[in-house]
Order: structure tokens, then sequence, then C-alpha cells
């Protein structure tokens, strides 16, 4: 949430079961469970039926009355909820809503929308059955409308998809329950989102939505859509998916979010009301009427049709809403008076669905957009690319709970009614997902918050990883049948576990949420130099003892007191867990002190890595497997961040990237170096400055090579902002173009110094190439592709032949003017500046085979096997090993969710994770069971739904558009379809919903 000038602006239903011998019955779920399409009275007339009447021979003015309000930013959400600290920012978002229902009960005509359901949903539980049956009357009539309806209006550049359907899931069922189908919002309202991603408006189409609406574009772009009339398009929103599947009407709001210049009549604008007494010595309805009109023909010469939409309102408007509807009453009326004088324009309240829906009757042909909007810029030296790695801990701690509550909402099914009241206490997956849905907001894990709001948002996180650690341990005491209690080690990256450290003898569970099995290397701190290891079926596991590094233990400080890591490899089963008991020898040996010098390479049987015996640094990178052969360097820089200068006085901040020189400073060419081998892992740790340190390592069987970074706290008593970035220099031949995901899902084309919709003219040759990654990146050329799997949200470029840069870490002694106010210079834990761990993952392969490898390897990052660990030894009786699959699902297909919705339904998706052409094994159709799909669930029914849950797939029906080009209609590729109703088939990038009915076996 910002602003260029510096100042922000369900119910019974009946769900088909089919028997296994294909007998059709029906039964009756709980209300909660379902979403409800009938849930609508006969006199309803909410939707598209509410819209009111326009002239087909007029200018058409839709006035959309709405409120924008941040799920956190200047203030935390209680603060902005309450009204509190109203010396930040005035903002109560409770009297919003109070003071808009009252008003709207005035006037039949006028309207109002709301966004945010996190909000709303705190004011309806606050609410009396009285105002509960006056705002439900208000929403069947049409005139209190939803849109967008997510928990939050996401970020697009930092956020993961499966996040994204998640918060979007949690508010929009939360208005079905509470509504039925008139609560169900048709357009997508992203307001204030810094640049838009294409798989957004994949997952709205595959939603229902209708259309998208948005405020935010590149003041290039917007200058060229304006001039060619092209500021609505269908945006298609995929490469994979058919048309009529992906493709989505989207429209830019012709004044970001805000009314009209001297039309705002909030009682914190400084606009003149409308005065229409004529014995007014300021009486000045003529002046606002000409000017209005003025305003509206000037807005339709942009646009294609007659009808044109204002945004009438802002940031935390209308906690008064008197002058903005006693104001925009009259003048609907005094400018609608004109029309007897022979006037064309005709204003009314409206929605952003009803202007919608005159654009669809309007049958006009609409220019086809398939890239995306980043970057974004608002000017020329004013580019938001540094948010892409803004606050880069909590980018990570939120996709770390991400990863956790996927877990979470897994044992909830699978452990049953005990893990949520269970051994260990009462446990639940809400507050983390109502934690992780906040998370997602454009002033969340963007980082374009104030610190003590980050800290709230962090907090909250927590409080949502305490719930779930105890329903995790209730569903794993079922699962197990042992009820020993289970202790979680939160910062095993920077090697502290207390059991771990002190225990003797302890076991460690490894809970995989992934469908398929997987190999995972674990470093755990310890004390003591030789230990014994073995499975879940009794057999030895190889492991070494390593010291821990010296860059760990001046991150952790008297946090652990560990000297050594036990490093080992481990599996688990496909949405399952497996055990490993470990038992302290005795044993007075110490293990090998690292060696002080660079080896000439570190490999295995997959990979090998070569380093200059020189500096030390990375040399080259070798796939044994295909023998792809790259040179390839890699060291670490910052750019100065710019104070402004003769062009401009534009600085480096939370939002805005503008370094003061192209040319970034080297921290060290030759760093310090010492070396861990042994049969187990290869290290070369290297230590480059006191605040920025790396350890490159090679397991024993991974067939990528890891970069473990560690930066901070980045030193400012030079007086400069540090913009701090890796950069990977290759002899791939990549001519200027490199490939990023959109949050974490399909691939874009980027290509330096280039925008695929307009002649770009290039300002800012840094900041102004780089882009958002949300899990990887590469570059490749005829031979050879190089692959960076990253595990968190950061910003990427390639500024020259064969490299790639990753922001990794931000530090800034100015703020950007875009309303934060503050300097993005995080304390850290002690105080001293923020220090930062993370990890990108490195692999070389053909260009032909490299999704095969890249998929599953960032889905592994994303969904990592939790750890938790028990004292001493198990119980004989206990289960040292689970699947809750019958089989491992094929390697094209991801289970993306498996959630509880009531006591005998569960939610599941099944995605498949590979494009249509970018694997010649993977990328093909595949077909799954449902009824063979769980080992300890019994499928009883099945019901497919929209990807947010909150309608039938089989009710589902929107606008199709007819573009400047018929061909571009088509169905991009043939779909197969099911083969049975029991046997589901997923397409490429296709994710497909269930409501299932089940029963445990």
């Amino acid at each position: 949430m910002a602003e260029s000038t510096g100042q922000k602006g369900a119910l019974v239903i009946t769900v088909v079961i089919i028997t296994v011998n294909i007998i059709i019955n029906t039964v009756t779920v709980s209300a909660r469970a379902l979403p409800s399409n009938t849930h609508q009275h006969s006199g309803d007339q909410c939707g598209y039926k509410s819209c009111p009447a326009t002239k087909s021979s007029m200018l058409n003015v839709h006035l959309v009355p709405h409120t924008h309000d941040d799920v956190g930013w200047l203030k935390t959400v209680d603060q902005y909820y309450y009204g509190e600290r109203n010396y930040i920012q005035h903002a109560g978002v409770q009297y919003i809503l109070d003071s808009v229902v009252s008003e709207l009960q005035k006037n039949p005509a006028r309207r109002f929308i709301y966004v945010e359901t996190a909000f709303f949903y705190r004011w309806w539980n606050d609410q009396n059955e009285n105002t509960r049956k006056i705002v439900t009357q208000l929403v069947q009539e049409g005139r209190l409308e939803f849109v967008n309806g997510g928990w939050c209006m996401s970020d697009e550049a930092s956020t993961h998809y499966s996040a994204v359907i998640d918060q979007m899931t949690l508010g929009l069922r939360f208005l079905n329950e509470t509504f039925g189908e008139c609560g169900r919002p048709r357009v997508a309202w992203h307001i204030d989102p810094f640049g838009h991603a294409r798989e957004h408006a994949s997952m709205f189409a595959q939603m229902g939505y209708d259309g998208l609406f948005f405020g935010r574009l590149d003041y290039q772009d917007k200058q060229r859509r304006l001039q060619m009339k092209e500021m609505e398009m269908v945006w298609r929103g995929s490469e994979s998916l058919n048309a009529s599947t992906a493709d989505l009407f989207t429209g830019v709001l012709p004044n970001g979010y805000n009314p009209p210049q001297g039309f705002c009549w909030d009682q914190f604008c400084s606009d003149d009301p409308v005065q229409d007494d004529p014995e007014l010595e300021n009486y000045n309805v003529d002046e606002l009427v000409t000017k209005f009109i003025s305003t509206a023909k000037t807005q339709a010469d942009t646009y294609k049709t007659n009808h044109i939409i204002m945004t009438m309102g802002s940031d935390f408007q209308y906690e008064n809403a008197i002058p903005w509807y006693k104001n925009m009453d009259k003048l609907i009326h005094y400018v609608n008076a004109q029309q007897a004088n022979g006037s064309q324009v005709n204003v009314l309240y409206s929605t952003p669905s009803c202007y919608l829906q005159e654009l669809h009757l309007s049958d006009q042909k609409w220019p086809l957009k398939t890239d995306d909007f980043f970057p974004y810029a608002d000017g020329p030296h004013e580019f938001w690319t540094g948010y892409f790695t803004s606050r880069p801990a909590l980018k990570r701690y939120e996709r770390l709970s991400n990863s956790l509550l996927q877990t979470c909402n897994q044992l909830e099914v699978l452990g049953g009614k005990m893990s949520r009241d269970g051994v260990f206490g009462k446990g639940d997956s809400d507050a983390m997902k109502q934690a992780m849905a906040v998370a997602q907001h454009h002033d969340a894990v963007s980082g374009t918050e104030k610190q003590h709001v980050a800290d709230d948002y962090a907090k909250q996180l927590a409080v949502g990883w305490a719930h779930c650690q105890v329903l995790v341990s209730n569903s794993l005491a079922v699962l197990s049948e042992s009820d020993v209690p289970r202790v979680f080690c939160e910062n095993l990256n920077i090697s502290v576990c207390p059991i771990t450290e002190s225990s003797k003898m302890f076991s460690l569970n490894v809970y995989n949420p992934l469908a398929r099995p997987v190999s995972w290397s674990v470093r755990l701190p310890v004390n003591g130099t030789l230990y014994n290891i073995t499975d879940s079926s009794g057999k030895q596991v190889e492991n070494q003892v390593v010291p821990v590094s010296k860059a760990t233990q001046n991150v952790r400080r008297g946090q652990g007191y560990a000297k050594y890591e036990l490093v080992f490899e481990v599996q688990a089963p496909p949405l399952g867990f497996s055990t490993y008991s470990i038992t302290l020898l005795k044993a007075n040996r110490s293990p090998a002190e690292p060696n002080h010098s660079a080896p000439l390479s570190i490999q295995n049987k997959y990979l090998k890595a070569s380093f200059d015996p020189e500096t030390g640094l990375l040399s080259g990178l070798t796939n044994l497997e295909t023998q792809q052969n790259i040179q390839l360097t890699q060291n670490f820089y910052w750019y100065k961040a710019s104070v402004g200068n003769v062009d401009s006085s534009q600085t480096s901040g939370a939002y805005i990237f503008r370094p003061n020189s192209s040319s970034p400073v080297i921290i060290n060419n030759k760093p310090e170096i010492s070396t861990v081998q042994n049969s187990v892992v290869q290290e070369v740790r290297q230590q480059f400055s006191p605040w920025v340190s790396q350890v490159i390592r090679l397991y024993e069987n991974s067939r990528e090579l890891e970069l473990e970074w560690t930066i901070g706290p980045v030193p400012v008593d030079d007086n400069w902002g540090k913009e701090v970035i890796t950069r990977l220099d290759s002899n791939i031949n990549s001519a200027g173009y490199f490939y990023t995901d959109s949050n974490g899902r399909e691939v874009l084309e980027r290509r330096k110094d280039y925008r695929p919709t307009w002649d770009l003219k290039q300002t800012e040759p840094i900041a102004g190439n780089y882009y958002p990654i949300n899990s990887r990146a590469f570059i490749k050329d005829a031979n050879s592709q190089m692959t960076v799997v990253t595990d968190r949200s950061q910003g990427i470029s390639s500024i020259y032949n064969g490299s790639l840069e990753i922001m990794l870490h931000r530090r800034l002694l100015r703020d950007d003017y875009r309303g934060v106010g503050e300097p993005l210079s995080e304390p850290g834990e002690f105080k001293e500046g923020l220090v930062v761990r993370g990890k990108l993952l490195l692999i070389v392969t053909p260009p032909e085979t490299a999704a095969d490898s890249h998929r599953p390897l960032a889905q592994g990052i994303v969904l990592q096997p939790l750890l938790s660990f028990q004292q001493g030894v198990l119980p004989h009786s206990a289960k040292l090993e689970f699947s809750a699959l019958d089989a491992a699902l094929p390697p094209a297909v991801h289970l993306l969710t498996l959630s509880q919705l009531s006591s005998d339904s569960v939610l599941l998706r099944l995605e498949h994770q590979f494009e249509k052409k970018e694997s010649k094994t993977f990328s093909q159709p595949v077909t799954v069971n449902l009824m063979k799909l769980f080992s300890t669930l019994e499928v009883l029914g099945a019901s497919e739904m929209s990807l947010a849950a909150n309608q039938w797939k089989e009710n589902m029906s929107r606008f199709q558009w007819n573009t400047t080009t018929d061909a571009d209609m088509k169905p991009l590729w043939a779909e197969m379809r099911d083969p049975s109703p029991w046997e589901v088939t997923l397409n490429p990038m296709e994710i497909r919903t269930f409501l299932l009915s089940v029963q445990q076996k």
C-alpha cells in the first residue's frame, strides 16, 4: 500500500456419492463443510440482477463507493480495526463498516463494495442479530457487494500460489457460509499491489471470477494504453490451460483507486462539497457539474465503450460516510438534470461487477495480454523492485509457515478427531490459517510495512505455529501409537536444538507432506562425536559428525552450545513419516578439523563442483550423468543505495530499488577458506567479510549444489545503505534472456531492457531489469541450462550474458517517500542489524530435461519435511513408519491441499505441476483414482469445486470475451477428460479441487 505522491491517498446441500458399484445416491453434508449455491431467496436481486439501469445512448459514469483497508501497513491489523494509534494514521475499520451500513439504509440507490474479509469477519462477529439481518438484506439486494473477497488483497510478487489459494479460500468460504450465493464476488479487485503476476490472473479465472480490476501499472505502459484505448484487455493467464479456463478480462482503473481530482468528499478530504443553495455566495453546482462532465468526457476518450468507472474512495475512507453519500447524491442529481439540456452524461451508483457486465454486453473485441505487469515503475527512476527482497527473514518465515500449515492440515485429516483434542491438549489449524492469510497481504510478505507491523505479522505466525504443533503432536501420537512428548526445534538452521545437544538417546520423526517419497539431509546440533543411527526397519544409517562453523557460532551467540553437527540422510514415505533412533556412543576421538585450503573440486556420483585454487571461489559445475559442464564463478557484491542525484531525488527504500551506480562493490575476491570432506557431506566454507559468509555443500546423494549464505549485520557506519547480491557468472550464452517463475508455477521469459507490450525507454539499467522469483529462475543456451532454486521470494536479474544476480538482503538509511515513513533498517534480534541465512540450490542440466529436475526440487523446498524429536527409547508398540497413500502419486502430480472441512468431509486439491511443453516425459495428462488414493481413508463421495472451493464446478459460468483476433480464443490444446467418475485426469498445469466425503478405514 503506497502512493507515488508520498502519501497513500449452507445450508443443506446434496452431494452426489458414487459407490464402488457406480450406484448414484445422495447424502446431506453439514452446512460448514460445503459451499452454498442454493442459499438465495426468491426475492434476492444480488449480483448482476441487481445492477441499475443505464442509458445506451449516453456516456454512463459508474460511481463505485469503496474503501481500501490494508490488513496492516503503518499500523497492525488490530490497530487498524479498532482505530488505535491514530497519531500514526487516522483509521478505524470498525467505524467504516458501522457508518456505511447506516448510510446505505437511507437511500436504496446507494451502493458500496467491501474487499478485505479479514476485517469484515471480525466486524460481523461483533454485530447483534438485528444488524446482521440488515446487512444480509443489503447483500441480498446487491447494495452491499463483496469484491475480491479473499482474507486480504494479496501481494503478487512475493507470494507463493499455494498460500494465495489458501487465503482466498478462507475469505470466500466465509462469505459463502454467511450470505450464500449473494456473498460470492464476481470481480477480483487488486487496486493496490505493486505490479501484477500472470499466475494471479490464472488463479482468479479458475476461481470463477468474471474480471479483474487493478490500479497500478508502469507509467510508460499506462501512457501507451491511454493513447491506444487499451486500458481494458483480456489477460491470458496461462500458456498451458485452455483459454476458456484461464483467460480473464482485466481493466486498469483511471485514477489508481482514488476519486477524480476535485471530487473527494471524505471527512479528511479538502475538496469543496456540493453547495446547492442558490442564496449562498459560494454556490458551486454549475461549476462542479461542468467540471465533472468535462472529467468524464476526458476519461471516456481513453476507454472503448460508453461506460466508464470512477472509484469514489481511498485508503480507510468512509469512517464517516455521511459527507461522501450526501455529496454523491447531489452530484448524481445535478449532473443527470443536465440531460434535459442536451447533456449526454448519465451518472449512477454502481459496482465493479455492474460496470463489468456493461462492458460484456457491449460485445467489443479486446486486446490480448500474454505477459505480466512486472516490474512496476511510477516514474523514470522509480522502479518498485526493492520489495521483491525487502525483509528477507520475514519472507523466509512466511514460507516455512506455509509448509507447516500444509503439514498441520494434512495431519488434522489423518489423525482424526483426536488431532484437535488429544493427549497433548487442544490444537488447531485455524490460528495458522488466519495468520498465513494475513501474511499474504501486499504490505506483509512484501516487506513494505513499518517495523512494528512486521514484528506483529511474525508474532501472529508464531502463535499459529504453537497451535499447529499441538495438533501435530496429537496426530502423530495417534498415528505412531506413542504418547511420548514431542519437541520441535525451530532454530536448526543456526544449529540450536536443546534435546539433540544434551541427549544421549532420542528419536527423530520425519513427516513428509509431499505425495512422493523424499530423501532429506539432516543436520542436528550435538556435543558427542560418535553416534549410532537406525532407521524404521532397524537398519544402520551412515552418519558423520562435523564441527559447527565459526559463522554459525557467531550467528547463534548464546542460544546454543553444540560443538558439532550430526549429518545423515533420512527418507520418508509419501504423505507419511519415518522414525530414526539416535544413540550417543562412547568415544574420545574428535571429528577432523576443517582443512584451511581450497579443494580443486568436490563431487559425488551425480555432480562435480570445481574451485579456483588461488581464490577458493567456485569455478565450474559439471553434471556427471549428462556431462553438462559449465564454467561458473560466484561472488557477493553490494549496490550503494541512492540518496538522490541530479536526475531524481528518488532514494532506495522498502519499495524502491535504486542503486547509485550500475557497478556493485565486490565484497572480497579471495575469501578465507576451510574445507570439510567425509563420506556423507563435502563442504567448502567461505568467509568473505565479518558480515558475509557461505558454505558450498554437496551431500552424498544430491543432484544439486547447495549454497548456504549468511549475511548481516550489514554495516552502515560508512553512511551507505546497501543492497546485497550474489552473482553467478557462467559461460552459458543466454543472449540477454532469462526465465523466472510466476508465483511458483508457470515460467515467463524475461529479456534485458525489453518489455513485450511497449517500447521501453530504460532509465534504470539495474533496477529496471529486476523481476520477482518465488521458487526458481534459470538461464540457458542450446546446450546447457543453469537453474537456481530459492528458499524464499527474492529479486533477480540477468545484467550480463550468462549471468544471474539475486538480491539477498537490504539495509537502507533513507525512506523512499511511498508512505511507510521510515528506512528499511531492521534491527535484528540483538539490535545490531538483521542477520539472515538462506539457501540457493544450483543444478545444471540439458535444457530439454531441466524441468524434470527443477519442478520437484522446488516443491521439495516449499514443502519440507517436518522434524520432531522424542526423548529416550520409544515403546516397542510404537509405529515407526506410516504412509497415508496407497502408493506415491505419479511424478507429474502434486497433492496441493488436504484439509479438514467438517467431521466427515475433506478438501482435496490435485495439481499437474508441469507446463504443456516443458517435459517430454511429464508434460502429458495423468489420471488418478480417488478411491485408491488413501491407505487410511475410505472415500465415499467426491464432488468437484472451483479452485477456491466456494462453488460447485458444474455451476461455474463465466463471461467469455472476444479478443482482437478470434483465433486467440480457440482452445490452446485438446484436454483429456475423466475416463470414469472415480478417475480424474489432470492436464498440464491443471489444478482440480474436490470435496470428499470420507471415513476412517
